[in-house]
């Protein structure tokens, strides 16, 4: 008999997205699209829509912690993400459960402000995050105000500052760092990748769209499907900036809510599906 094939899995430890674009939700769709299985310990459970954050209500520590050892007790887990963390309660039981589980790499995408504006974390989680989860992350990937808020300097505005401020990063306690220049002006979106090893520069052209929302926990779900699916750091953070310029070019004539939209995870199985609908229809 043929043993049962275990698919690469990966765990996301995060906020739910009622409307589906971010969080939890965005990090399954990226696990399954990229042929990921996909499991979950929620922090917390936002209100939110396309136009913004309308009430938060935290998970209880204990329960969030409860979810990641019912998880890896059992699964496989390949890599883990961390999106969402709320508070510094849930940090520190994260870190907690993490360190008996030090085999699995962790990506962390330090959340703190949703893409509408609102605030997602508080002061003290920030410190927790750093001094309990950041040590113990094979990468982080902050956009460029969350790099300026764990680097205590102003937002980037070139490259040259970004590389100081993943430096910075680097010096309390993680291992690289991907900062994220999305937000900045200019005709490409440039990501720098910078480790004690040294940086590596991913670029892609810029998308004119409005439908961004999730774009974070997606690239940063993708990086730890990567990492589930056997490839290392670097060619994982291409493969998944690849996957995300796809998924906001698939969604520029979306229409998903009144607010900004979020990418389209399934655009490639769209395709596919077009493709063998208009074969069905020759066939007929």
């Amino acid at each position: 008999m043929i043993p049962p094939k275990t698919p690469p899995t990966a765990l996301t430890i995060a906020g739910s997205d009622s409307s589906g674009g971010a969080g939890i939700q965005a990090d399954l769709k990226t696990f399954a699209a990229l042929g990921v299985y996909g499991a979950t310990a929620i922090t917390a459970v936002t209100a939110q829509n396309t136009r913004g954050v309308r009430a938060v209500h935290a998970i209880p520590p204990e329960i969030v912690a409860s979810q990641i050892d019912a998880v890896l007790d059992d699964l496989d887990v390949g890599a883990i993400k961390i999106g969402m963390i709320f508070s510094a309660q849930i940090a520190h039981v994260v870190a907690v459960c993490l360190a008996r589980w030090l085999r699995i790499p962790v990506i962390l995408d330090p959340v703190m402000i949703a893409t509408s504006g609102d605030r997602l974390i508080d002061d003290a989680a920030i410190t927790e995050l750093v001094s309990a989860l950041l040590p113990r992350c094979l990468c982080v990937t902050p956009n460029l105000a969350e790099a300026a808020v764990l680097s205590g300097h102003a937002v980037a505005t070139n490259e040259t500052e970004m590389l100081e401020q993943a430096r910075i990063i680097l010096g309390r306690g993680a291992r690289s760092v991907l900062i994220k220049g999305g937000h900045r002006d200019g005709d490409d979106c440039v990501d720098l990748l910078v480790s004690n090893q040294g940086s590596k520069r991913y670029a892609a052209r810029r998308i004119d769209t409005r439908n961004l929302h999730g774009t974070g926990c997606t690239l940063s779900a993708a990086i730890a499907a990567g990492i589930a699916n056997g490839l290392g750091l670097e060619q994982a953070v291409g493969a998944a900036k690849r996957y995300l310029t796809a998924a906001i070019d698939a969604a520029r004539d979306r229409a998903v809510g009144h607010g900004a939209g979020p990418v389209h995870h399934f655009h490639a199985f769209e395709q596919l599906f077009e493709r063998a609908a208009r074969d069905e229809g020759v066939g007929r």
